[in-house]
């Protein structure tokens, strides 16, 4: 209940406070980020463990298998699937954070780039930060297209 009330106030809205706790610079940045991927990965991981059948952890429990077992052999295969959903939407929200933090508290980095970009009207500078963002957004999802492959090969 506390994460799910917690979970829709915007996080780029905490950034100011957070400037103020841990300073301008990268402390305040990560945990603006730390914030906004924690509620999306906790929900999906909760939910994902909620959909795994009741009757094969019962099933599982009386032939006797440990709890170890149970979590490793029956309850992460079938909650993975959603657990990756979930970093998949923590992924893309970690970038759109990263970049409106950089926008509003940082001089480097590709949102500062695209800030400063567009304030001079140097669109081609601009258009290059997007292609940039557009460019990192499609690695991600690669890398993580790569890591569902390979953690969910039988399915």
């Amino acid at each position: 209940p506390i994460v799910s009330a917690l979970f829709p106030i915007p996080k780029i809205a905490l950034l100011p406070l957070l400037i103020l706790w841990f300073g301008i610079g990268e402390p305040s940045k990560v945990a603006t980020i730390a914030l906004g991927v924690f509620f999306p990965t906790v929900i999906s991981a909760y939910s994902a463990c909620d959909s795994v059948p009741r009757n094969l952890i019962r099933m599982a429990q009386s032939f006797s298998l440990p709890g170890r077992d149970i979590v490793a052999k029956i309850l992460l295969p079938g909650a993975m699937p959603g657990i990756l959903a979930g970093f998949r939407i923590s992924a893309s929200v970690a970038l759109l954070l990263v970049v409106a933090a950089e926008m509003i508290g940082a001089q480097y980095g590709i949102g500062a780039f695209v800030l400063a970009a567009g304030n001079l009207m140097q669109t081609d500078q601009l258009l290059a930060g997007v292609v940039m963002l557009s460019i990192l957004g499609l690695l991600i999802a690669w890398g993580l297209g790569r890591l569902e492959r390979s953690l969910l090969r039988w399915r």
